[in-house]
């Protein structure tokens, strides 16, 4: 447990872009203090056929908009996909989206892929970075994915699933980062923070 940020040398104050508790979760583990100040902006009005390019753009998107918003402040803004046989798959937009996700991603290995903005409101400087992790599925039951969507839990989850829920029971195995299929890689996230003397240990 870590008790303690203690090597933060920066005056600005931290805010999330987002309205994700799992996003919040990871901050809130990590011990930082932060205020949450979600964007506002269009996520469907952004077309890219290249996962990395979207997420990269989203998130420095998201980070730009609520730099709007807020004086001296470091901006962490993030975004994820699942990339399966080359299609992206977002948050399903209803149940019938999130059955079909799941029917497509059971016994089956899939990218999940996040970027990360860190951008300064004072100054305007901003560092992005990316995380690809390879999630292979178990064999999901017709029953099974009934059950789960009625949980209401894929339902704002991109590829209809939360790998710290009820989704990690379909998870058999994980190449990668945990934390950036929950929406938030760390690693990337500490190395852009330290650029603005942002450390957290």
């Amino acid at each position: 447990m870590i008790k303690k940020a203690n090597n933060i040398k920066s005056d600005l104050k931290l805010v999330l872009a987002s309205a994700s508790p799992r996003r919040e979760e990871i901050l809130t583990q990590l011990n930082l203090k932060f205020t949450i100040v979600p964007s506002k902006i269009d996520e469907s009005a952004f077309d890219h056929s290249d996962p990395v390019e979207l997420v990269k753009v989203l998130a420095e998107k998201k980070a730009s908009s609520v730099s709007k918003l807020v004086e001296d402040a470091l901006i962490i803004a993030a975004d994820t996909v699942v990339v399966h046989n080359d299609q992206i798959l977002g948050k399903p937009a209803n149940k019938f989206e999130a059955r079909k996700m799941l029917k497509q991603l059971s016994s089956d290995k899939h990218q999940v892929i996040t970027g990360v903005a860190v951008l300064n409101s004072r100054t305007g400087e901003s560092y992005l970075d990316y995380n690809v992790t390879e999630v292979k599925m178990t064999a999901i039951s017709e029953s099974e994915i009934e059950n789960y969507v009625e949980t209401g839990e894929p339902l704002d989850k991109a590829g209809a699933y939360a790998i710290q829920g009820f989704g990690g029971l379909f998870v058999e195995e994980i190449k990668g980062s945990y934390y950036s299929v929950m929406g938030l890689p760390i690693h990337q996230l500490v190395d852009l923070m330290d650029k603005f003397n942002y450390g957290i240990l």
